[in-house]
């Protein structure tokens, strides 16, 4: 019997001792039987003085499903800054825009979080091989931080992922296989190889440990933030692992008593990939609404979400919702959120700025409101959605015809400017 904590089912409340159970309950299947980690709270030695703003993930451990002599990676993983940009905030109408960038991790993105803990639980485990379905963030997480590793790691994935990703993947050195299909079927090959294989599944929605790891994000945001919780936390949705994690580390935080309360937490998806929003619009008991996904945002690009019943009953405990965006505008804010910030955020990664944006002009916040915007991705994971943007045209070699150009730009900023201040 496990005393520090056990896995609990989303959907019918059986609670497993982890021994009992490897990803989903039994009973209610992969899709509604996905597992929370419950931990005996009573139990957890965790002061905020044992927590730091410059600490990596593994300052959190007594809130980890993992031992204390586990494996850690090599890598750092953990510990990305958090931004505020009060002067944007004000222009906005709010009293602070808090940034957290998890583009800084050691394959660039907050996938990382997941995946030192996947690997931690395959040693525990015994396993040696290790494999997901992604569209490319798990996917170059898994490869690089199992490289230092004996682990063998293999890789399902949509063969139209960013060349970026997939780059990644042979330079670590991965077992890729590229599946001539979408997210979803490369999901289900996966899961059909890695069971019949014996394999460990790093795949999110169903390995109930790894948003665990993801939860860490949220916990840096407190503590980064001098322990003052945000109003409104924004993130960016596919699977729903992720913006279940947001809640699930405020929680936690609040569970042992160094947070007196939980952020709203609202839900950003791609107009094309909305299957969480229209299943949380569709009301309680929760049932999957399944979509054909079409977005830019390669990363949230999920038609068959495998955490939506998690992630609608977290976002709804804690009096959030979920919204849309148009691919124009994940993309106009790509540019712009690197303009205003200088923070470069693949399409995903900006996905909330694109929603805050959405929502400050329907009057949404409070003056005095903080609105914390967690990026996901660096914007060097896919360059290819934002070569629009790219504009070369070779000039002369006179010093006259740059001159020209210098004037060019100074009079295109100069009506920029203008037009901002109308």
């Amino acid at each position: 019997m496990n005393r520090r904590y056990k896995l609990k089912c989303v959907t019918c409340g059986r609670v497993y001792e982890p021994e009992d159970v490897e990803y989903t309950c039994p009973q209610c299947g992969k899709r509604f039987g996905t597992l929370e980690v419950m931990y005996n709270y009573d139990e957890v030695r965790l002061k905020r003085s044992d927590l730091s703003k410059e600490g990596d993930i593994w300052q959190f451990l007594p809130l980890l499903p993992l031992p204390e002599d586990c494996y850690k990676v090599s890598l750092r993983v953990g510990g990305t800054p958090l931004y505020s940009f009060k002067d944007l905030g004000k222009k906005f109408g709010l009293g602070d825009l808090l940034i957290k960038y998890d583009g800084g991790n050691p394959t660039g993105s907050y996938k990382d979080r997941a995946t030192i803990v996947a690997i931690a639980k395959a040693y525990e485990k015994g396993f040696d091989t290790i494999y997901c379905a992604s569209t490319g963030n798990a996917a170059s997480s898994l490869a690089g931080l199992s490289a230092p590793t004996d682990l063998k790691t293999y890789i399902f994935l949509p063969a139209k992922a960013p060349i970026a990703k997939i780059s990644q993947l042979f330079v670590y050195g991965a077992r890729a296989i590229t599946i001539d299909g979408n997210y979803d079927t490369a999901f289900d090959i996966s899961m059909k190889i890695g069971e019949e294989e014996g394999w460990y599944s790093r795949n999110s929605a169903i390995n109930p440990y790894l948003l665990e790891g993801k939860k860490t994000g949220a916990m840096e945001i407190v503590i980064q933030n001098d322990w003052n919780v945000p109003d409104f936390v924004m993130v960016g949705v596919g699977d729903g692992t992720v913006i279940s994690s947001i809640y699930k580390g405020f929680f936690d935080l609040y569970m042992i008593g160094l947070i007196d309360r939980i952020p709203r937490i609202i839900g950003v998806q791609a107009e094309g990939a909305d299957a969480v929003k229209r299943t949380f619009e569709g009301g309680e008991p929760f049932k999957p609404q399944d979509v054909v996904a079409k977005t830019v945002a390669d990363s949230i690009s999920v038609g068959k979400p495998r955490d939506v019943i998690k992630a609608c009953k977290y976002v709804k405990r804690s009096g959030g919702f979920f919204i849309t965006v148009s691919d124009e505008e994940i993309l106009m804010s790509v540019k712009e959120l690197a303009e205003e910030t200088g923070i470069f955020a693949e399409p995903a990664g900006a996905v909330p700025y694109a929603g805050m944006k959405k929502l400050v002009k329907r009057g949404f916040f409070e003056k005095e409101d903080t609105v914390c915007l967690v990026v996901t991705g660096n914007g060097l994971k896919d360059i290819k959605a934002v070569e629009k943007f790219v504009d070369l045209k070779p000039v002369e070699p006179d010093i006259e015809r740059v001159r020209e150009v210098i004037k060019e730009y100074e009079d295109k900023f100069q009506d920029q400017w203008k037009e901002n201040e109308c």
